[in-house]
Order: structure tokens, then C-alpha cells, then sequence
């Protein structure tokens, strides 16, 4: 259970200064260091009792308040003896049929959101946006229900505190995200990333967030059993050798050629390199619903930086499931919103590794993540050639390289797309600097494209490196001698006969076995 309340009482009572004794905190008025705003808490302390009409316990939640956090385990053996102490009150309080839960809420449009708040009363809810909607709806089913349960991945900002952040809104900053204090960020050592579920209060007078009571589950898993996990940057770094079969359908022409041509393994750092409108978004929309389809257990995580807001819209209804999040930040954001989502996917995907999930990121693009960064890093004073700064890439670079494959358990997969003919300096900059960081590249011809033969992918300049540890020896000796034979061709040529002998046949087995040595 959190203990947000005695946190800020202590600043209140104390002119403003940190439970450490530093000083004053930063930024009070207006950067969020408490519920009741962006910043840090109000000097003045809130109302501690409602008017007698309110349907709230008050005095139960200043008992919640007043606690040190608790796991939901911890909460157990306390329960019973506050039961008898209220009468039951808290019991009713905390039936499972009583919780409200936000994430199902976050799921309705707004218009079944406006029929809601219609029929419970809300009032005032013209002009209201989707996510004030929710947070009006939420305070109001309070005062009738009781308790609420919440869910969201973790951002810490830094004076210590931290929020909890709801992929359907893109990581966004909203009205229902849920404060977490810094008492529960260091109890339960809570980095950055951590999707954490537990018991929520309301604002209370003079707040604007939802706060964190009780912690119930950190990444799906009781938070007082887990064993200690091992930091992602202390993990051992192997090279991939599980396989990741794109090939699903017979008529799926395009997954097949990556599975001959270009195999993929779990903990895979792939580049796609093409020039624009050679169908890149197309085939890693492709090779995510394959994903999704052939490994149910892997989380798939679509980052789309800069892109286009009816793009986004196409990839989320085609790229969808319970193990799935496209996060967006269209091309009419700021830079640093840019930074801001791909750090909060990278920290998020991360944590899943340290508790041994297999997740795999495409990512569109990293030229324009590496253009945003160049924007937000501070100035070093040294420019490259077209106009990057010295420093931009090193950030963008720790985001590729956090793919890997995990001696532990676990892997983190990257497919990122390079953008070069765009006619900017700049961009062919930033693809050398990528050059050769990945084991995997795929690269798109524009002569294919121009000749519709789909997919673009030149054969003789992509492949894997150690492609020998995802293949069965003789698929590996059959795939040399395709590519000998396919390496004599233009890539236009070579892609147009493999893609229509594979055509005539239902598997790449059957495909491989009528091959002649």
C-alpha cells in the first residue's frame, strides 16, 4: 500500500522541504511533485474531512494514507483486524465486485464514454476530451463504490516522484494517470518501465491525480515474492539462436522470402534500409502480424516516430492483440515528445527482458528518432556533416544496441527501419552511423519497386550474420545454393523467379526440397 499522503503531509507541515532535508523542492507550483498538480504540492495542506453527505470513508482512507506502502500480501494479515475494527466497512470496501478498474475505461470511445457519464449522472461533460471524461467518471463512481484498482507503466521524473503512464494513450502525460510516491519507488526499487497494478484513491481537495495506495503486482508478479532481478546491462549478451518463423500462409509470399533469404532470430538487431515508398511500413506490419501469430507468448511493441497519423491509425487496426501496443508520436509533435515515448518503450521492453519475456520493437524509423535527438541533446560544439550534432547518435545507438539475446533468459529484438535516397545530407549521415551495428539488414531496391515486384528486397545485399545458428544444416546448404544461383541475376530478375517459384509451392520446405543441387 503507498503511502502518498504522509509524503506530502511531511512537505506540507514543513514550508515545502524534501523528507531529506535538501531544501526547498523545485518547480512547487507547477511540475507535477505531488497529486495535486505538475509540480511539487501545495504549500497548503488539503482538507482532511468531506462534508457528511460524501459517500467516502474518510476515515478509512486517512488510515490507507497514513500506512507505510504495502504489497497486497502484506495487506492481508492487516485487513482482518481493521474489519473488526470498522465494522466491515473496509471489507466492503475492497470486494473484488466493488473495484472500479481504469484500463476498462481507457478501452471505450468517447461517445460510449458520454453514454456512460449520462447514465451515472455526470454532469457538465460537454467539450469535455476522452481523458477528462474518465477522470470525471472515475471521481463520481467513487463516492458510490469505493475503491478503484489502476494499472500503467512507470515514469519517474526527476525529483523522485513518478506516474503511471497508459500505452492506449501513447505514454502521454493525462488527467487519469496515478501518482506513485518516492517512499514506493525506493521500497520496492521501481524503475522506469515497471507496469505496475494496484489499489487507487481519488484526489483528494486540491489534487489533480489519482494516487497509488497499495501496490498489488509489479509486472504480473507479487511483489514480495519475487527473487532479485538481475539489471538489464548486467545480463549476458549472446548471439541469437532460437528462430523466429515469419512464414504463416502459403499465398504470404513476402515472409517466406525473409525466412530463405534473411532468417530472424530472438534477440535479433535488424535494419531495414530503403528508400521512401519501397513498401517498408508494409512489410514490418507483415512481419509483426507473423509474430503475433507464431509466438503468442512474445510481446510485440510497434514504436512509430514521426510518422503520419492515418499511418498510425492503419497499424493499429491491423496490428492488434492482448500482447501488443502500437506507440506513436506523429510528425506534428515536438522532438522531445519523440525522445519521450521511445525511452518509455525501450525502459518498458527492458523490465520484461529482466523477468525473462521475449519482446521484439519495430521501430519506424530510427533516422527520425536520431533527427529528434539531434534536436533535444545539448550542443557539443562539434557538427558532422549535414548539420548532426557529434552527440545526437549516442542515444538513438544505446536504443539499437539494447537488442540483444539473453544468456538468462529472455531476449529484446529490434527491427528498425534507415531511411536513405531521401535527398538529405543528414539522413545518409545517420545510416553510416548505423552501418554495421546490426546482425541483420535488409535492404529495399527502388528498381523493384519501380517494376511493382513486391517484396523489394535486394537478395545479394541483405542477409544474417551467423545465419548458420538459426537453420538446420541442410536448409542452410539448400539456401547457398539458391543464393548462387540467384546471385548471377539482377535483383529484379532474382526477386521475380523466387518469388513465382515459391508461389507453386505451400511451404518453404517443399520449395527447398524440389531444389536441385
Amino acid at each position: 500500500m503507498a503511502d502518498n499522503a504522509p509524503d506530502q503531509e511531511s512537505d506540507y507541515e514543513s514550508g515545502g522541504t524534501t523528507s531529506s532535508g535538501r531544501g526547498p523542492l523545485r518547480g512547487m507550483r507547477n511540475r507535477g511533485g505531488g497529486p495535486s498538480g505538475t509540480g511539487g504540492p501545495h504549500l497548503r495542506r488539503p482538507a482532511r474531512h468531506g462534508a457528511p453527505s460524501e459517500q467516502i470513508d474518510k476515515e478509512l482512507l486517512r488510515q490507507l494514507d497514513n500506512e507505510e506502502p504495502l504489497s497486497i500480501a502484506e495487506e492481508l494479515d492487516k485487513a482482518a483486524e481493521r474489519v473488526r475494527r470498522s465494522g466491515g466497512a473496509i471489507a466492503k470496501a475492497t470486494e473484488p465486485d466493488q473495484n472500479i478498474h481504469i484500463a476498462e475505461l481507457q478501452q471505450l470511445s468517447t461517445q460510449e464514454l458520454l453514454e456512460i457519464a449520462e447514465s451515472e449522472g455526470v454532469e457538465n461533460t460537454a467539450g469535455l476530451k476522452k481523458q477528462d471524461l474518465i477522470f470525471r467518471i472515475l471521481k463520481e463512481r467513487v463516492k458510490l463504490q469505493g475503491m478503484m484498482v489502476g494499472q500503467g507503466t512507470l515514469e519517474i521524473l526527476p525529483d523522485g516522484f513518478g506516474f503511471l503512464r497508459s500505452p492506449d494513450y501513447h505514454y502521454l502525460s493525462c488527467p487519469d494517470d496515478i501518482y506513485v510516491s518516492p517512499s514506493q519507488i525506493r521500497r520496492f526499487n521501481l524503475r522506469n518501465g515497471n507496469t505496475v497494478s494496484g489499489t487507487i484513491r481519488p484526489p483528494k481537495e486540491n489534487e489533480r491525480y489519482f494516487a497509488l495506495l497499495r501496490v498489488e503486482s509489479i509486472n504480473g508478479e507479487d511483489p514480495n515474492k519475487l527473487t532479485k532481478k538481475i539489471p538489464y546491462d548486467d545480463l549476458t549478451a549472446v548471439h541469437p539462436d532460437v528462430r523466429i518463423a515469419m512464414e504463416t500462409t502459403p499465398e504470404e509470399v513476402a515472409m517466406r522470402v525473409i525466412d530463405l533469404i534473411v532468417p530472424i532470430g530472438f534477440g535479433q538487431r535488424g535494419l531495414i534500409v530503403s528508400p521512401p515508398r519501397a513498401g517498408k511500413t508494409i512489410l514490418m506490419q507483415k512481419m509483426a502480424r507473423s509474430v503475433l501469430k507464431n509466438y503468442p507468448d512474445a510481446y510485440v511493441m510497434m514504436l512509430l516516430i514521426d510518422e503520419r497519423p492515418e499511418e498510425v491509425t492503419d497499424m493499429e487496426r491491423e496490428v492488434k492483440g492482448p500482447n501488443c501496443e502500437v506507440i506513436s508520436s506523429t510528425f506534428d509533435e515536438p522532438p522531445s515528445r519523440h525522445v519521450q515515448v521511445s525511452e518509455m518503450v525501450i525502459e518498458k521492453a527492458k523490465r520484461m527482458v529482466e523477468y525473462g519475456r521475449d519482446v521484439v520493437i519495430f521501430l519506424d524509423s530510427v533516422t527520425r528518432l536520431a533527427r529528434a535527438w539531434n534536436s533535444e541533446c545539448p550542443p557539443s560544439g562539434k557538427v558532422l556533416s549535414g548539420g548532426l550534432d557529434a552527440n545526437a547518435m549516442q542515444r538513438p545507438k544505446r536504443f539499437f544496441g539494447s537488442a540483444r539475446k539473453v544468456e538468462e533468459g529472455g531476449s529484446l529484438t529490434i527491427i528498425a527501419t534507415a531511411l536513405i535516397e531521401t535527398g538529405s545530407r543528414m539522413d545518409e549521415v545517420i545510416f553510416e552511423e548505423f552501418k554495421g551495428t546490426g546482425n541483420q539488414e535488409i535492404f529495399l531496391d527502388r528498381k523493384l519497386v519501380d517494376k511493382r515486384i513486391w517484396p523489394a528486397i535486394d537478395i545479394d545485399r541483405s542477409g544474417t550474420r551467423r545465419e548458420e545458428m538459426l537453420m538446420d544444416p541442410e536448409e542452410h546448404r539448400r539456401v547457398n545454393v539458391l543464393r548462387r544461383v540467384l546471385s548471377e541475376m539482377n535483383a529484379p530478375e532474382a526477386m521475380d523467379l523466387l518469388t513465382t517459384r515459391l508461389g507453386k509451392t505451400k511451404s518453404n520446405a517443399e520449395f527447398l526440397m524440389s531444389l536441385k543441387d
